[in-house]
């Protein structure tokens, strides 16, 4: 601030900017009470401030341990994601098929990319309880990484688990030929649901937590009750699961282990980094599955499909 000078506010005196000691000013500053000139005035509530004083009473926002806006009110991110699956679960409802259109089937999604996404929106409709589950663990860990993480990497993070889900059912689920023929298995078989997702969240808590030194005893424990509930149980997509955790954990790592000078550079530059290996990946798959079933494969299954 710059020092007071006391002939600027002398009885019987001209009174003068302290900053620009040449221009005279009969405004004074709110809070100092210096005459202030119009370059440095700032527009207070009531009156007007001087810059310095502006300057000394701005104070920084406060941050989490990861270097997010603490934020008050609502988790809006979570939120919206959670209204948009319910969204998606009544307009299943009301649109027949629609959730084998937008759910993720490795034979066509060389043509209809969208589905690496879309498919998150989707869940069953024979079973309530898929998508009860999921917006249940969603509403559970969703606030907690939002505001750690802030908006725009916690959504980041989500979208990038739910693309990782997707990727790992690309992967791990080949097209089967016997005889010639092609089989009916995974490779046509539509897979929706957030669990990809949610498990993505949770491999981000899990980091997050061991570098905060907090206890991970209870999310180890979901891990552990998940992994055998996906191969015990049919109809689970443990492949979606576990693409959808080791894309959660790979950025939770980045997000804690940023250094806070570099954070944001660190953390967008590995969302990107992640990114491009899952299209790198899906685009290998893309490759080989058209070595083995020919070049329009995808188109060919289009119209059986």
């Amino acid at each position: 601030m710059s020092s007071f000078d006391d002939a600027a506010g002398a009885p019987g005196q001209v009174p003068v900017c302290p900053r620009h000691p040449d221009r005279v000013s009969y405004v004074r500053c709110q809070r100092c009470e210096r005459p202030v000139c119009p370059e440095c005035q700032v527009q207070a509530a009531v009156g007007v401030q001087c810059v310095d004083c502006v300057r000394e009473a701005r104070v920084a926002p406060p941050r989490t341990a990861l270097g997010a806006r603490v934020r008050g009110g609502p988790p809006v991110v979570t939120f919206t994601l959670i209204g948009l699956c319910l969204a998606g679960f009544v307009a299943q409802l009301a649109v027949q098929d629609l959730w084998f259109e937008l759910g993720f089937v490795p034979a066509l999604a060389a043509i209809e990319p969208w589905r690496f996404l879309s498919s998150a929106f989707m869940h069953s409709q024979t079973s309530f309880f898929h998508i009860l589950a999921n917006m249940y663990l969603l509403w559970l860990v969703g606030p907690m990484l939002e505001q750690l993480l802030g908006r725009a990497r916690f959504l980041a993070l989500y979208l990038a688990a739910a693309l990782g889900g997707s990727v790992a059912v690309l992967l791990l689920s080949p097209p089967v030929l016997e005889g010639g023929q092609l089989q009916w298995s995974g490779f046509l078989v539509a897979t929706i649901g957030a669990s990809g997702a949610v498990f993505g969240l949770f491999g981000a808590l899990f980091v997050i937590m061991r570098r905060l030194e907090r206890n991970t005893s209870q999310i180890l424990v979901f891990f552990v009750i998940n992994a055998v509930f996906g191969f015990i149980v049919p109809n689970v997509s443990w492949q979606g699961h576990l693409g959808g955790l080791v894309v959660g954990a790979a950025l939770g790592a980045a997000f804690a282990f940023a250094p806070k000078e570099r954070r944001a550079a660190v953390s967008w530059g590995a969302v990107l980094l992640v990114l491009v290996v899952l299209g790198a990946l899906a685009a290998w798959r893309f490759g080989v599955t058209a070595e083995v079933l020919g070049p329009d494969y995808a188109e060919q299954l289009r119209r059986i499909l």
